[in-house]
């Protein structure tokens, strides 16, 4: 019996998304506490799972109300160090009128990017059913050989390994660099989400079947998702495929965690039905299960501490 559902490493900062303007015509910025790793969590935790974070911040006010903040949903932090030097790291959103996003990250260096190899917290990693990660901590050397020996250790352990690229252009030097570092969470993981853009980034293929196709011909991944925004989702397994629409409301103001909402539900899903060669029905359960809590989050600013209760999902399912 392991202690954690689910751990998770990366970054956690602060996201900073549009709120209005001010009486003097000035743009209003929210701090909402996210960080991709940590939002799957927080899903997680909201539907009932045991979770863990290993990660780093800064010794600054943001840091403090990160780690609050994870307390109060429901995320064990005692995997969350502390930089004495660095601060924590800072996003800026732009959403574009067309719903999609610009990032603007302050983060040269962030606190999450000093994460090294001796401040991971190996009982946790030794005792968690599912270890999820993304490619924001293998930008740099440091955090990279960190994430790695997280990967190794959670193996040997026996965990699932979930993995979503996650791709934040800014943030690398290089994209070639960045499609190596991706390729290798994609070889250690069981489970990848991954978004439409990235599998078009990555592959080259602009028809999603093809794209995957090239992906299970490589890395031979169990379970493949791939989330398309407005054009709903589809699920890849060994023997299955499945698509599933989105639900469209009309209240939706932003796409800020909707993928990270809809891993964690997939992730949840895999927990309580344990992992296997799922049916095509079985897949289309899962997808509508986490679509539907997507289109949740997307009517609120921010996600890791707004993510749907299940009576809202199951709302959202039902029609109501």
């Amino acid at each position: 019996m392991k202690k954690y559902d689910a751990a998770a490493l990366g970054e956690l900062l602060i996201d900073f998304t549009e709120n209005g303007t001010s009486g003097q015509g000035n743009r209003l910025m929210e701090a909402n506490p996210g960080g991709a790793p940590c939002n799957v969590l927080a899903m997680l935790a909201k539907l009932g799972e045991r979770t863990a974070f290993l990660g780093m911040v800064g010794k600054d006010s943001f840091g403090i109300l990160l780690r609050d903040v994870l307390r109060e949903v429901g995320i064990e932090t005692k995997g969350l160090k502390v930089s004495e030097d660095t601060n924590t790291t800072l996003a800026f959103v732009h959403t574009k009128p067309d719903g999609d996003r610009e990032f603007s990250f302050y983060r040269s260096p962030g606190a999450d990017m000093m994460l090294s190899e001796k401040d991971l917290d190996m009982e946790i990693l030794e005792n968690c059913k599912i270890f999820h990660f993304g490619s924001l901590s293998m930008t740099h050397e440091n955090c990279r050989a960190a994430t790695r020996k997280a990967i190794e250790t959670a193996e040997k352990s026996g965990a699932l390994l979930s993995f979503d690229p996650n791709l934040r252009e800014p943030l690398w030097s290089d994209l070639e660099e960045a499609k190596r570092q991706i390729a290798y969470g994609m070889e250690h993981c069981h489970v990848l989400k991954i978004s439409d853009n990235e599998l078009q980034w990555f592959t080259g293929e602009q028809d999603f079947d093809k794209g995957i196709a090239a992906l299970q011909e490589r890395f031979h991944i169990p379970l493949i998702l791939l989330s398309a925004g407005r054009n709903g989702s589809r699920a890849y397994a060994n023997a299955s495929k499945a698509e599933v629409p989105a639900f469209l409301g009309q209240n939706a103001i932003e796409t800020t965690g909707a993928g990270d909402t809809f891993c964690g539900c997939v992730l949840h899903y895999i927990l309580e039905n344990g992992w296997k060669d799922y049916t095509q029905s079985e897949l289309e359960d899962m997808l509508r299960f986490a679509n539907a809590a997507a289109s949740v989050i997307v009517t609120r600013k921010g996600a890791l501490r707004v993510m749907p209760e299940q009576a809202e999902i199951l709302a959202v399912l039902e029609g109501k």
